[in-house]
């Protein structure tokens, strides 16, 4: 079951994301990943983008993605994010991948996670750092309140 309460960006699947039998090379979902992330930032949360060109530095210490079918070029995907865990310094995103099919209908393809951490300062001293409260306040309506299954 796929609840509400996501951050969504829409994504076609293009040739140069497939391998010589079509299949969709697996490092494209954890770009998308990345790419949801940033998208996020860019229109809900954009006073943290000014914050990144300072001093802010969003770690990425973990990623995994579990794939339960296999997506080709042109498929429509939708990438869902949703915030599974807020800590001080760090934070837990869960992905869905969602084809979306011509007629209306949604086949879940793959789940992901995306562990980062807040950092500051130079990049050859930086510390932890507290999530930012524009941040969290941009991520509390998609906060993962129901389990997923």
């Amino acid at each position: 079951m796929i609840v509400e309460g996501y951050f969504e960006y829409r994504h076609t699947v293009g040739f140069e994301e497939t391998n010589i039998v079509g299949n969709v090379y697996y490092v494209n979902y954890l770009r998308w990943q990345g790419r949801c992330r940033e998208m996020f930032l860019k229109e809900r949360a954009p006073e943290v983008l000014a914050d990144l060109q300072d001093d802010l530095k969003l770690f990425t210490l973990k990623v995994d993605c579990e794939f339960y079918a296999e997506i080709t070029a042109f498929d429509e995907l939708s990438i869902r994010m949703r915030l599974v865990e807020l800590g001080q310094t760090q934070l837990q995103f869960g992905f869905d991948y969602v084809r979306l099919d011509p007629a209306g209908g949604e086949t879940l393809i793959a789940r992901g996670n995306q562990r980062v951490a807040c950092m500051r300062g130079p990049n050859t001293r930086t510390v932890p750092a507290r999530v930012p409260e524009p941040l969290a306040r941009a991520l509390e309506p998609y906060l993962l309140s129901t389990v997923r299954s």
